[in-house]
């Protein structure tokens, strides 16, 4: 019974990541469309349209499905607590991030790669720990 739940978390966890991680590759794909680099508005060039509610959503899967495989796997014995802790916080951080952004109609510029390089650090902290 755990094992399947602990598995339809997991593809869960993945859904919320392939959201997370689509959503800002997509962004991050239309705003080099939209502003080619040496091309129109210099101030546009450095803001983006707001967060797209796949980011949002995906980032709430992520934290839901993540806390869920913790309590899963600590109750199997299994839970490496550092690494749990080390990946928390950097979710908590792209919460963050993606949180007090969401409602803007404008994102500086750092917003959208940041959340993008602090999402592929969780994955190598997945893979690799």
């Amino acid at each position: 019974m755990m094992d399947a739940l602990r598995d339809a978390m997991l593809i869960l966890h993945f859904v919320g990541l392939a959201a997370l991680l689509g959503g800002v590759a997509v962004q991050l794909v239309s705003r080099r469309q939209a502003n080619p680099v040496g091309k129109g508005n210099v101030a546009l060039a450095h803001s983006v349209p707001a967060l797209s509610k796949v980011i949002v959503y995906g980032t709430l899967i992520q934290l839901v499905t993540g806390f869920a495989l913790t309590g899963i796997a600590d109750y199997n014995g299994d839970a490496n607590h550092a690494k749990v802790a080390v990946k928390t916080i950097v979710l908590v951080v792209i919460a963050v991030i993606v949180f007090l952004y969401r409602r803007r109609d404008r994102l500086p510029a750092w917003v959208l790669p940041s959340i993008a390089t602090l999402t592929l650090a969780n994955i190598a902290i997945a893979v690799v720990w």
